[in-house]
Parts: C-alpha cells; sequence; structure tokens
C-alpha cells in the first residue's frame, strides 16, 4: 500500500506554507456551537468527486495507464451516480476522451488525483470540512491540493468548516452512527498533528464529524506516504459490521499490524455498545505487477448508489472470493470489478480515488 513515490525537495516544505496563504473565507471553525454529522458511505449520495490531476512529474512514464484507470472508475461509479471531476485545463481534451459526456468535467488547479485526501469530508447537513491538507506530512508538493477542499465546498454549495486538524479523508472511517476507526500512525503523527492526543482528536472530531466513540488502531508510519491509512485497513460495510484486510504475506511489513489490527477489531464495541462483526477480506497470492508499491488489497473499495466498485488483480480464486464477499456484505447492490493496476502499482485504490457527497 505504499503511494506512487513521492516528490520530497525543498519545495514540499515551501508549499507547506504557501497553503495557508488563500483568500477563500474561512468558514465555520469546529469551536463553535454547531455540530456536524458525517454519514455512512452507504447512504444516497448527492455525487462523487474525482481528480484528474496525475502530473508527469509524480507518475512518470506510467501517467498514461493512470489516466485511463480513473477514466474507467469514473464511467463506472457514473452508471449509478452523478460523477464530477477535476481537471486541468491543458488535461480537458484527454479527460473528455477518456470519461465521455456521462462524468462532468469541473476546470481546476491541481497537483495530484487523489481525492480521498485532497478533497473536504462532507458532512450533514451541506458542511464540507477542510482538513488542511499538507502532503501527508509534507513528504509531496501540494501548493494547489490545499486549496482543494475548499473549491469543492464552493462549487458543491456547501458551508467550508475548518479546523485546526490535520488529516487525509483515507484516514477516517464512520459508521455513520458515531463511531470512527482512526490510525494512530497517521492521525498523532507529529508531521501532521504536533502535540495532539488522543482525546484532543476526539473531542475535535465530536464537533466535527459527530463522533462518539473512536476505534485507535496502530497503523505503520513510515513504510508509505500516508503513514498506514485507515481505508486500508479496516472499512465498515454498515453500522456493526467491519471488514479487515489481513496481509498473508510474511515478508510483508503489513503482517503483523493487519492481525493486531484483527485482534483490537473482535474486542471493541462502537459508540452504541454493539460488539462488532468482523469480517475478513484477504490479499490477492498474485497480481500482474513488478511493482514495490503496489497496492494488492480489496479492501479499498468504493460503494456508492447501487453499487460496490472493487478492484481485480488477475489471481481469478481471490478475485472471486472478494467478490462474494462483498455481494453477501452489500445486499440489493451491484459489485463490480475492474482494472486499476496503473493505480495500484503507484500505492492507491478505488476508494483513494474518490469523496462522496451525501445527499
Amino acid at each position: 500500500m505504499n503511494r506512487r513515490t513521492f516528490v520530497q525537495s525543498a519545495t514540499a516544505a515551501i508549499s507547506g506554507l504557501l497553503a495557508g496563504c488563500t483568500d477563500e473565507p474561512s468558514g465555520t471553525t469546529a469551536g463553535q456551537a454547531k455540530t456536524w454529522l458525517m454519514p455512512e458511505e452507504g447512504e444516497p449520495h448527492q455525487r462523487t468527486w474525482m481528480a484528474f490531476a496525475a502530473s508527469e512529474r509524480i507518475w512518470g512514464r506510467d501517467l498514461p495507464r493512470v489516466r485511463r484507470d480513473l477514466g474507467t472508475i469514473a464511467t463506472t461509479i457514473a452508471r449509478f451516480e452523478p460523477v464530477s471531476m477535476l481537471v486541468r485545463e491543458q488535461d480537458l481534451e484527454q479527460a473528455k476522451q477518456l470519461v465521455g459526456p456521462g462524468v462532468e468535467l469541473v476546470p481546476a488547479e491541481l497537483d495530484d488525483l487523489w481525492m480521498r485526501d485532497t478533497g473536504p469530508v462532507f458532512v450533514r447537513e451541506r458542511g464540507a470540512v477542510d482538513f488542511n491538507f499538507n502532503g501527508w506530512g509534507d513528504k509531496q508538493e501540494h501548493r494547489r491540493d490545499a486549496k482543494v477542499a475548499g473549491f469543492v465546498a464552493g462549487r458543491a454549495g456547501a458551508e467550508r468548516v475548518r479546523t485546526d486538524l490535520v488529516l487525509e479523508g483515507g484516514a477516517l472511517e464512520v459508521d455513520g452512527e458515531g463511531t470512527a476507526i482512526i490510525t494512530e500512525s497517521c492521525v498523532l503523527n507529529s508531521n501532521r498533528n504536533r502535540g495532539w492526543k488522543k482525546p484532543d482528536v476526539e473531542q475535535e472530531l465530536a464537533h466535527l464529524l459527530g463522533i462518539k466513540k473512536v476505534i485507535w488502531l496502530p497503523g505503520i508510519a513510515g513504510r508509505d506516504i500516508t503513514d498506514g491509512h485507515t481505508d486500508f485497513y479496516a472499512r465498515f460495510a454498515g453500522p456493526g459490521v467491519v471488514v479487515a484486510g489481513l496481509d498473508n504475506d510474511p515478508e510483508s511489513y503489513d503482517y503483523d499490524v493487519t492481525r493486531r489490527h484483527l485482534e483490537i477489531l473482535k474486542q471493541a464495541t462502537d459508540a452504541q455498545g454493539r460488539a462488532l462483526r468482523v469480517e475478513v477480506m484477504e490479499g490477492p497470492s498474485k497480481v500482474r505487477s513488478n511493482s514495490e508499491d503496489f497496492a494488492a488489497g480489496y479492501i479499498n473499495f468504493y460503494v456508492c448508489n447501487g453499487a460496490v466498485i472493487g478492484p481485480q488483480f488477475g489471481d481469478g480464486q481471490a478475485d472471486a472470493a472478494a467478490k462474494a464477499t462483498m455481494e453477501r456484505l452489500f445486499p440489493g447492490r451491484t459489485v463490480v470489478q475492474i482494472d486499476i493496476d496503473g493505480i495500484a502499482a503507484g500505492g492507491g485504490g478505488i476508494h483513494c480515488t474518490t469523496q462522496q457527497e451525501p445527499k
């Protein structure tokens, strides 16, 4: 689950400073009396937000394949709900060729494609939390991406909600009833929230997302650009039901931590006091890529209106097992598996490229 090898230079640190310099309105702050609620992903969506800004500087010769994968994800989701995709002016024509008329293209300034992390986290009613994207702890240039959350909030007509907390949407998994699963390796990392402790984060998320209980997973810091995002480890399939990833490769750095996560989740209760029903989703035993960064987990699926969009990696038995698990966990939804090898080779998945706007 290593994200694409990042551009790490003096410009990254400078861009982090520049990100705070904006003329956009500040919006609501978490310290105000209003409390918001982040719905569970499976609740009805107004639309899905994506970004087409895979730059050659970041992706190199893999860029054409990555853009085709983005087009596949967007057009697949567009079969079930509206999709709005941010696109740099110079990429508009290519994006039109890949997504056709069924996806709305929105001109915007961008650095990269990971809308789950750069976009706002939408909350009810009509709010959009800007979590101060800082390039996953100043690891990648992000001057433009730091403004994406505010831009999308304005485009969606949502109230921009501000906070001092720094995190990415991929670090958050919620059940819509007050429970969140979060990795310590990401959110408590000093490259994002120096000096913050668990109670500080929990208090802030109570205001921002309506969270009443956080289940903390350790994760692993420093092994991938995200410092161990939750959406590659554990996902809610509805209130009280969690899908946990399991890495069966003894040589993988995720081998031990995924087992520790399973222990924690099986012993946990949610905000309603229910013991969690924990389902395991194992990764494939073989893939079509030689990339060391290849994200070979099925757990980074995306739940949209009437469907679940997940990856397939060319391991027939594992692909089929993952599809069967998703069909069982999401009855009444169509499960669609697609090839995203280009994006997976950069360490990301379908969920990482999307951000839901709830109805």
